[in-house]
């Protein structure tokens, strides 16, 4: 999948990564692997700095915890992020079948 296709939807698939519970950020980058069936294999450069910047507004908040022996950070969504997430899932629906009509014309 091309990269720019991610632009501008990265942070919404982080938040949506993080509703199914808390979890590290290896965790959230295999998450999203996972789910797009290996089509989002998203670098630690791109996905840590998105955290932090999700943080830093107030969607997720974060702590510090020991996971398999290891300190990590474990982030979640605070309601605010929940309330973000749930705009940007309304946001991408119209956005879907807009798109969808539009590459449908003339089929």
């Amino acid at each position: 999948m091309r990269g720019e296709a991610l632009k501008g939807h990265l942070d919404g698939m982080l938040l949506a990564a993080l509703a199914a519970g808390p979890a590290h950020g290896y965790l959230v980058i295999e998450s999203l692997r996972e789910a797009s069936g290996g089509d989002f294999d998203l670098p630690e450069g791109t996905v840590y700095p998105a955290l932090h910047r999700l943080e830093q507004a107030g969607l997720i908040r974060s702590r510090w915890a020991r996971v398999s022996g290891r300190r990590r950070r474990i982030y979640a969504l605070t309601a605010k992020g929940r309330r973000e997430l749930d705009e940007r899932r309304g946001e991408w629906r119209r956005f879907a079948g807009a798109m969808e009509a539009v590459l449908e014309v003339g089929r």
